[in-house]
């Protein structure tokens, strides 16, 4: 396995995850969405793991921040370099209460190589993957693959091009967060 570099501290109760993904352009729906599934997620005791990108993946941070949960950031950079750079103060705060996560050393600047391998960490890191939103060609979609390859239950919300297509190709419909959350405790994920 790869080394990883870890700011902030991983708990054993971290081993409780579930990633949450999306589109970078999200849309109005996809926030609302991603706040409320994640917000019920982090209450029921889930760690969100998400990119720290813009979007999506920042509302899920936030959620889970305010919900007093737990949350992981998986860099596609080097630990000392945040980007965005806009969320440098998101992710000050997730060291507080989660971690940042890098498989890059120290300096490796945010390539686009980098974010396929950090999309595979996320799945890595979690024991299902929830897809908000997104469009049929996307990061988003190759996060859904990793799981699906690794054997892990991938959630998709209807209502965008990416999470209907992989409802078509299986993935597990999630229609509220308390129907997740309900799958997910009786698989017993802990």
């Amino acid at each position: 396995m790869k080394k990883l570099f870890v700011l902030g501290k991983i708990l054993k109760r971290d081993s409780k995850a579930i990633a949450v993904v999306g589109s970078r352009k999200m849309t109005e729906r996809g926030r609302k969405l991603t706040s409320l599934f994640v917000g019920k997620l982090a209450k029921a005791g889930y760690t969100i793991v998400s990119g720290l990108a813009i979007g999506i993946d920042t509302v899920a941070h936030e959620a889970a921040l305010k919900a007093g949960g737990r949350t992981i950031a998986v860099l596609g950079s080097g630990i000392d370099i945040i980007y965005p750079y806009r969320n440098k103060d998101l992710a000050a705060r997730i060291v507080d209460s989660g971690a940042l996560v890098s498989a890059f050393p120290k300096g490796t600047k945010p390539l686009g190589k980098n974010f396929l391998a950090r999309n595979r960490i996320i799945v890595g890191l979690s024991k299902a993957v929830l897809v908000i939103e997104g469009a049929r060609r996307s990061g988003t979609l190759s996060t859904a693959s990793w799981a699906a390859n690794d054997g892990k239950d991938v959630f998709a919300i209807p209502g965008s091009e990416a999470t209907d297509w992989l409802i078509d190709q299986g993935a597990n419909v999630a229609k509220s967060p308390e129907e997740v959350i309900e799958y997910l405790d009786a698989a017993d994920y802990r």
